[in-house]
């Protein structure tokens, strides 16, 4: 082995060792049966069995599932429909639009959670499960918007038109022809927005208001009182969720660039 393969996979074992040593930790933690992090109890699912029986959490749990899911929904629309709208448009706008597009996937979660606070506060919407949703509806469209637009760039352009030629309504022509072969990014981005707010924390702290906590709330508010080592086995389900989502979306990616 070549001095410069071994110092490259050194460092990238480093790398790796740094970022996923502390969650091995964790999850290792999840199953000692002992209360002490110092100490191995033994291998248990207590906490898992403790974590179920927890109202709290299992509040938090249904809430950040509802809101995930109906802002996943909400946005996979709202973006599907904007970016075959923005692709209709002329070279210039269009660039415009997406460029504006991109700033709430770029601007830091504090600067957009207060924004988006103060601007409910301003329309005195009081802070709460529609407020959260709306947030995350908000920051999770142009996730969609540009998961789809580049199925909108490889599709033919000649497809719509053909549609209507052969007798197609506007409406009908893009829920037969362009929604079909735009499906795989909306797929995709539906995915990344479920992800996105299955463990967003700084948006929903600002826009849920103090009744409202979905699990990245209930974890937060548990570490400043002492973490429990049913916050443990929480931490370990939400990872093992989003880690089997992000391989999903990888996947389809893979496949959909041998495509």
């Amino acid at each position: 082995m070549s001095p410069r393969k071994f110092f490259r996979g050194t460092y990238l074992g480093l790398l790796l060792a740094f970022l996923y040593s502390p969650i091995v930790v964790m999850i290792a933690l999840s199953f000692n049966g002992s209360r002490s992090r110092a100490k191995w109890g033994g291998f248990s699912f207590k906490w898992y069995a403790e974590l179920v029986g927890d109202r709290q959490i299992l509040s938090a749990l249904q809430l950040t599932l509802i809101i995930a899911v109906v802002a996943t929904v909400v946005a996979t629309v709202l973006g599907t429909l904007a970016a075959i709208g923005i692709h209709a448009m002329k070279k210039r706008p269009a660039a415009l639009i997406m460029n504006i597009s991109y700033l709430p996937m770029t601007t830091p979660d504090i600067v957009t959670g207060v924004s988006l606070m103060l601007m409910f506060v301003f329309i005195k919407l009081p802070l709460g499960f529609w407020t959260m949703l709306i947030a995350h509806i908000a920051f999770d469209t142009p996730y969609v918007l540009y998961s789809v637009m580049p199925k909108l760039k490889q599709m033919n352009v000649n497809l719509y038109e053909a549609a209507l030629d052969l007798g197609c309504t506007p409406l009908k022509a893009v829920w037969k022809v362009i929604v079909p072969q735009i499906m795989p990014g909306v797929v995709t981005g539906a995915l990344l927005s479920f992800t996105m707010s299955l463990d967003d924390f700084v948006i929903s702290y600002f826009t849920g208001g103090s009744t409202d906590k979905n699990l990245s709330m209930v974890i937060y508010s548990a570490a400043r009182r002492g973490i429990e080592p049913s916050i443990y086995a929480l931490s370990t389900i939400m990872f093992l969720v989003v880690l089997a989502l992000l391989i999903v979306i990888n996947k389809r990616s893979s496949l959909e660039n041998v495509a």
